[in-house]
């Protein structure tokens, strides 16, 4: 199965998928991209490509059925700068930022995964505290809080 799936949009806003040969909703598109496959759409009349706005289509569906995509003050700025300054940030950093993100999350969830599946009780650990330092910062304040309380 190629990774790129070859879609055609017709006039009556419909889209077909020319490798199944089989005519798709935004939602089947959808899938086929959480699936790790990439789309290409082709406008049927005008041989143009008009992928991105397929694929904002989707996105924005998928915002009216949460009813949230990006925070309204992103959403300002988007309409203010428009191409100008945030084309150049989406395209050049968005893309960057989201993949190491991704990667990073994956990295953390893993591990931690397994030792979920391993069932392993990490409360009862009195010398496994990767996170004491940590804690012991919030427990201090706490603390000096309450002092200045009383």
């Amino acid at each position: 199965m190629p990774n790129r799936v070859k879609l055609k949009k017709y006039a009556n806003r419909r889209l077909y998928d020319m490798e199944k040969s089989t005519y798709v909703t935004l939602n089947q598109v959808a899938d086929l991209i959480r699936q790790g496959r990439k789309v290409e759409v082709i406008d049927a009349k005008t041989k143009e490509d008009v992928t991105a706005f397929i694929l904002t289509q989707i996105i924005l569906e998928e915002a009216k059925n949460k009813k949230f995509l990006l925070p309204i003050p992103v959403l300002h700025l988007i309409i203010q700068y428009g191409d100008n300054i945030l084309g150049d940030f989406f395209e050049k950093y968005l893309q960057q930022m989201i993949t190491t993100y991704v990667a990073h999350k994956n990295a953390v969830d893993e591990p931690f995964k397994k030792w979920l599946e391993m069932g392993l009780d990490y409360s009862t650990m009195t010398d496994f505290t990767p996170f004491k330092s940590f804690f012991d910062q919030f427990s201090a304040m706490a603390d000096k809080e309450k002092k200045t309380k009383e």
